[in-house]
């Protein structure tokens, strides 16, 4: 029996573990895949209070290592069933709490046209900050409209020859000072009103063809990053409540529908998802929990 078992090892899993960890509880954390979340991949994190800058791999294992000295164990296991009953089945076994705290994220979406799979770590990529230096000096495409396609842009216009951006829309949802980084880039050229409709290749990724105006012509590229949006791990969770894009409802308490499961991070329904806020979500899930642990136990 653990106190509390939080699934997911991102930045809100991780600080909920550190508070309940301070408090004393007994806490099992569930990861699928590596501790850190989606910031692990993040050259630079320079928006978190009181850290000029960081890298995201060192602000991540500074977060475990913070977790594991006040005690919180980690185990690599995926969930498949989670019960009202606080009952949370992996893979590899079953495991009772006392209380819940959801801390999924987000996942990366995809193109949906044939080929895309098989070309992943073979040219195409979700992330440019890591695999942008194996691209150097060498011909790329970045598709998206948002923040995370711009800056993956400006990253990889610094060390690739050509860097195209392609939008399906006629604007941009990104930030206008990104923007006009972007603008003063004589390496980069905006592909607007356009859809990547096909991907080419053998062993490597080759080329792509893309669709303007109902008009298609291919691009000769040897790497393309995907930055199309997210879209949230909620694959095995049927016993609270999600919107209608999947998220967990969830009040600024991160309580869910159900006693004693809270939910933290960007998985939750909220307007700003930022590290910081992750952060404060995960410290917020803890201390409600373990006032629901104490309540409990008076019962």
């Amino acid at each position: 029996m653990y106190d509390v078992i939080i699934i997911g090892a991102g930045p809100a899993g991780l600080t909920a573990a550190i508070y309940l960890g301070r408090a004393g509880k007994k806490v099992l954390i569930l990861e699928k895949n590596v501790y850190g979340g989606q910031i692990v991949n993040s050259k630079e994190v320079e928006n978190y209070p009181a850290i000029s800058k960081i890298s995201g791999f060192e602000f991540s294992n500074n977060l475990y290592n913070q977790a594991k000295n006040f005690g919180a164990e980690l185990k690599y296991e995926t969930v498949v069933n989670l019960t009202k009953d606080k009952e949370v089945t992996t893979n590899r076994g079953k495991y009772q709490a006392k209380s819940i705290i959801i801390a999924t994220g987000l996942s990366n979406r995809t193109l949906e046209i044939d080929g895309v799979d098989s070309f992943i770590g073979r040219g195409i990529s979700y992330c440019a900050t890591c695999d942008g230096n194996f691209f150097k000096d060498k011909v790329v495409a970045v598709v998206g409209g948002g923040n995370t396609a711009l800056e993956d842009a400006i990253f990889l216009s610094n060390i690739c020859k050509k860097v195209y951006i392609i939008h399906r829309r006629t604007a941009f949802r990104g930030e206008k000072i990104l923007q006009d980084i972007l603008n003063k880039k004589e390496n980069v050229e905006f592909i607007l009103n356009s859809n990547v409709v096909k991907i080419n290749g053998n062993e490597l990724l080759e080329s792509i063809i893309i669709n303007t105006n109902n008009e298609e012509k291919e691009l000769q590229i040897d790497g393309l990053f995907l930055a199309i949006g997210q879209i949230p791990n909620n694959s095995y969770i049927d016993i609270i409540d999600l919107d209608e894009k999947g998220y967990a409802i969830a009040n600024e308490d991160c309580k869910t529908n159900i006693d004693g499961i809270y939910v933290a991070g960007d998985f939750r329904t909220k307007k700003v998802r930022q590290l910081v806020t992750a952060a404060s979500d995960g410290a917020t899930a803890a201390i409600n929990a373990i006032e629901y642990i104490e309540r409990s136990d008076k019962k």
